[in-house]
């Protein structure tokens, strides 16, 4: 018999969470493999399958930036793009979002930074340069009827930089939500925060005025942090999760260090708490399981080490 959590809720928790799932783009661009278009187009089916309403599809940069997802406009054509509830794509530019208009995509994300040298090293732009260079790519998008998703990263800190001021990450992300994103997810691109920081930031943006149903959050578990910080993050009202299938994508600041929380591990907490994510943990597993193949890398999931 496949265990499953005990459910045992807590008062004051939210009864759904949606679950942003970013293993076929941010998984996938950080993991050496180069997989293709129908093993990507056989991942996002199964995890469509799996119940995911989330699925971040890929990534149109350059290929020469990200060759894991040179090729996004074949995948495009390969997968419905209606098949879950939100299917979006990263664009980098206005070059970016003419091609993602071209395939047919509903929804795109941009991605920015809290900080001036990953802004630099990132996007070859300054920070107050990042939000001119978005912001035409912002309300095109919006014109067209997209809705739009902004990352911001090295929201709790910088691995040049190291520490990040809590007014510099609020700052950062009400200037992308004044271009016009309809979402922001606030990034541990490094893995370093811990409860206390999450609750800091979160507090710093309620402060601001926006509201949780606003925010999303991106932790990376390469301190083993991530799920006390989902945790944490949950008490506080936040409803949306990014996560990646299985684990994949490891951080790419710290070598062989651990990347993305993995979603398999997310659901087990969730569902313990009684939190309906729409998630199917079996199929989930078995999808992990079925990537961990294609790419010959085991699941760093503990959750889906455990479950096969």
């Amino acid at each position: 018999m496949k265990r499953t959590p005990q459910v045992v809720p807590q008062a004051g928790l939210p009864s759904r969470v949606t679950i942003y799932e970013v293993g076929p783009r941010d998984g996938l661009q950080n993991e050496q493999a180069i997989l293709p278009v129908d093993v990507k187009a056989e991942f996002i089916h199964r995890l469509v399958g799996a119940g995911l309403e989330a699925i971040e599809v890929t990534s149109l940069v350059h290929p020469r930036w990200v060759p894991q997802l040179a090729d996004a406009e074949d995948l495009l054509a390969a997968v419905d793009l209606g098949a879950a509830a939100r299917m979006p794509v990263l664009v980098p530019n206005e070059r970016g979002l003419d091609r993602a208009l071209a395939a047919g995509v509903r929804e795109i994300a941009i991605f920015g930074s809290a900080t001036q040298t990953f802004a630099r090293r990132n996007l070859n732009r300054s920070l107050d340069e990042q939000y001119a260079m978005f912001a035409p790519v912002v309300s095109r998008a919006r014109a067209e009827g997209l809705a739009v998703r902004g990352y911001l990263s090295m929201c709790f800190g910088d691995p040049w930089e190291g520490d990040v001021a809590v007014d510099q990450v609020v700052s950062a992300g009400r200037r992308l939500f004044g271009l016009g994103c309809s979402e922001l997810s606030l990034g541990d691109t490094i893995g370093v925060a811990t409860p206390g920081h999450v609750e800091a930031v979160l507090g710093g943006f309620i402060a601001a005025g926006l509201t949780m149903s606003q925010l999303a959050v991106h932790f990376h578990d390469t301190y083993g942090q991530a799920l006390s910080n989902a945790l944490t993050a949950i008490r506080l009202g936040v409803t949306t999760f990014d996560a990646s299938a299985g684990g994949l994508g490891g951080c790419p600041y710290a070598e062989s260090a651990t990347g993305n929380l993995a979603t398999e591990d997310l659901v087990w907490q969730l569902h313990g708490l009684g939190i309906d994510t729409g998630v199917d943990l079996e199929r989930l597993v078995e999808t992990s399981a079925w990537m961990a193949g294609k790419i010959g890398k085991a699941p760093v999931s503990r959750v889906a080490t455990a479950l096969t």
